[in-house]
């Protein structure tokens, strides 16, 4: 009788470098959430005459969003077929678990707009995001390639024309507030608002989900692809902010909208540099040469749409130092990113309790943004360590799954 030799213990797989590189997607998430809260809590311009513009402001104005845009697309990219986008049936259940889960964060944004509190929302503006991409889920880099440059070249001066034409109704169709429930009972305001002349303008803010669509589509567990985006969103950072400064103040531009405003004393060059949200981009075809934050120009789009690829690039690239490390570097961030969802919506709510009150006694505005990114960072480490879901993900995971398979719990 032949005795078998013991069989060896069992060693669990090292996770390879694939895997943990692209939690660097997750920590870029976490990223912007945290920067999107500091626009939220700090000031973007100092509090004089001439608005100076606050180094938050400079940082995080306009990039935080896009980031967090961009990142959505590169999210769905990697929830549907990675490099090889879904077909056929495939791609219809991809499509209505898109959907469904856009339904639910669309909820969500609908909720958190009846509370009074002076932050622009963007979920809702987000689950339109989503359902305007689903045309784009199957196509091929190529093809996804050509949209995207074209939707950068072409919405924003389809949007420069048409929006005149919607602020001239009567009543103008835009809200001047988050969209809430309420808002359901007036379809052609809200939607003239969530597609251009509101805050987040998704006719144009789609070019973001486009682009991270294109990046969620490239082999990004190569080693090369990570550099290539860094190299990449920085050139095309820089050049679309050199061209958008040098078209303000070189060439003409700042003196041309200046004249067109006749509001003499306005402080248009700190509005240039940090957010040109509220003003009426009309009169002058010198808007569509800014680079301003929130201006969903052609430059901005192209600087921040940059800014983010770069930022993607660059925590792909610290995923492979950790990976090679051995050491989770990007546990905290990537803790907040997963749980997005869960970590905004309660940052809106608690920000939404000291609406019009002074800030608690001893409390400062550094103190409050420190606070809740401090929160965020040690919720969503607990959430990853215990491999949880946020409360809200588990909503959207399950209307995804259901969109997907026809039931909830499926495989």
């Amino acid at each position: 009788m032949t005795s078998r030799a013991p069989a060896r213990p069992s060693r669990a797989p090292r996770p390879s470098p694939a895997a943990g590189r692209l939690r660097g997607i997750d920590a870029a998430r976490g990223l912007a959430l945290l920067g999107m809260m500091a626009t939220h809590l700090l000031p973007t311009f100092e509090a004089n005459a001439d608005l100076t513009p606050t180094w938050i402001g400079l940082t995080f104005s306009g990039r935080a969003a896009a980031l967090f845009a961009v990142l959505a697309g590169v999210g769905l990219a990697l929830s549907t077929g990675k490099q090889v986008p879904p077909e056929g049936t495939a791609l219809n259940a991809a499509r209505r678990g898109v959907a469904l889960r856009a339904l639910v964060i669309a909820a969500v944004g609908l909720s958190l707009g009846n509370l009074d509190v002076n932050l622009a929302i963007i979920l809702v503006h987000y689950a339109l995001l989503f359902l305007c991409v689903l045309p784009f889920l199957g196509l091929r880099i190529k093809a996804l390639c050509v949209w995207t440059a074209g939707w950068i070249l072409l919405s924003p001066v389809l949007a420069y024309l048409l929006r005149p034409w919607l602020m001239a109704s009567d009543p103008p169709l835009h809200l001047g507030h988050n969209p809430s429930w309420e808002d359901l009972a007036t379809p052609f305001p809200l939607l003239g608002d969530l597609f251009l002349t509101g805050y987040y303008p998704v006719f144009q803010w789609l070019s973001y989900v486009l682009v991270g669509l294109v990046i969620g589509r490239l082999a990004l567990t190569t080693s090369m692809i990570p550099v290539l985006l860094l190299t990449l969103g920085t050139a095309v950072a820089a050049l679309a902010k050199a061209l958008g400064t040098a078209a303000m103040e070189s060439w003409g531009g700042r003196a041309a909208l200046e004249a067109a405003l006749n509001a003499p004393g306005y402080p248009l060059d700190s509005v240039l540099q940090v957010n040109l949200t509220g003003i009426r981009q009309e009169g002058s075809w010198w808007w569509l040469a800014s680079a301003a934050p929130h201006s969903a120009t052609t430059l901005d789009l192209a600087h921040t749409s940059g800014v983010a690829v770069a930022v993607i690039g660059v925590f792909l690239l610290l995923g492979r130092l950790a990976e090679w490390l051995d050491l989770d570097l990007l546990l905290p961030l990537r803790g907040a990113g997963a749980m997005t969802l869960t970590l905004y919506a309660a940052h809106v709510w608690v920000v939404s309790g000291f609406y019009l009150k002074p800030l608690p006694a001893g409390w400062t505005e550094d103190g409050m943004y420190f606070a809740h990114a401090a929160t965020a960072i040690i919720v969503g480490t607990v959430f990853v360590i215990l491999k949880w879901r946020g409360p809200l993900e588990i909503v959207g995971h399950a209307a995804n799954q259901l969109g997907r398979t026809g039931r909830i719990g499926a495989p």
